[in-house]
């Protein structure tokens, strides 16, 4: 009876010594855990510190960072093909081929040399900002242009850079269009195996057209300046306000820099004076300021 008695007594006090035993190991494992979460913060904190130095000190890793978490899906877009430059520009069937018969002297003359055209591009191309390609399609143009209708490039050259800048697409409020500003409704037949007068703001048709109608010009009115004048439409005016002189003083700039001389490509278009008496038409050579217009 009495171990009886014992036995229930231990059990009792064991009993009793149990709860106070898992409250001291809870808490240590709560201090463990406090610890270890201590430690975690300690080290999310630092990482952070650093991060923020490294952002600080390269902006670019914090633009790339933030473009990577704002980025939006980018919607599926077909791609654009930009067709070639020379598609863009290129003539009409009927525009002129370049003959491949052997050169006269005075085709030679008129085409000048390869050397040539590129220093007249690369000039244009400067002095009216135009793209390089762009510039040297346009002057080849004027070149073959020049060849078949026995007419200077450079004064095709200087025409179209008074007219319009070297802008295909330009147009006057009285309707002239295109790089030489022809009036395609007064010339219309010109255009008809060009496609029609919509092909005025073609560059290949539009120096051709104009090259024509210039060339015409300078026929009739026995002198370039006078042809000039007609071309501006002045020809029943007293002068032409200056246009003959200023058109003339561009094809002067692009004799030098065809013959290799340095020409300042800021040069101001020259006040505008009075047109010249018209000279005489010579057999096959004018001069104009003591300087020869091939093809003239």
């Amino acid at each position: 009876m009495i171990n009886r008695i014992t036995g229930a007594t231990q059990f009792a006090h064991n009993m009793a010594r149990q709860p106070a035993a898992w409250l001291s190991n809870t808490r240590v494992s709560a201090k463990g855990v406090l610890a270890t979460a201590q430690h975690t913060l300690t080290i999310v904190g630092v990482s952070a510190l650093i991060m923020m130095a490294v952002l600080f000190v390269r902006p670019e890793l914090a633009k790339d960072l933030s473009n990577l978490l704002n980025r939006t899906p980018e919607a599926e877009t077909e791609p654009v093909v930009v067709p070639p430059l020379s598609e863009l520009m290129e003539a009409p069937s009927s525009a002129p081929v370049a003959n491949t018969e052997p050169l006269t002297a005075e085709e030679r003359a008129l085409l000048g040399t390869k050397k040539q055209q590129q220093w007249v591009t690369s000039w244009l191309s400067k002095r009216y900002r135009v793209a390089g390609d762009a510039a040297n399609m346009l002057v080849s143009t004027a070149y073959l242009t020049a060849r078949e209708i026995k007419l200077d490039p450079l004064l095709i050259l200087a025409v179209m850079a008074i007219e319009s800048g070297f802008n295909p697409f330009a147009e006057s409020p009285v309707g002239a269009q295109g790089l030489m500003q022809v009036m395609s409704k007064v010339h219309h037949d010109k255009f008809q195996d060009m496609g029609g007068t919509q092909a005025a703001l073609n560059p290949v048709a539009n120096i051709r057209v104009g090259s024509l109608i210039l060339k015409d010009y300078v026929t009739r009115g026995g002198s370039v300046e006078a042809g000039l004048k007609s071309y501006v439409g002045a020809g029943a005016f007293e002068h032409d306000d200056g246009y003959g002189s200023k058109v003339l003083a561009e094809y002067q700039r692009l004799k030098m820099v065809s013959a290799g001389k340095k020409v300042p490509i800021t040069t101001p278009v020259m006040a505008a004076v009075p047109a010249k008496p018209a000279q005489p038409l010579a057999s096959t050579e004018k001069s104009i300021s003591g300087t020869q217009i091939a093809g003239l």
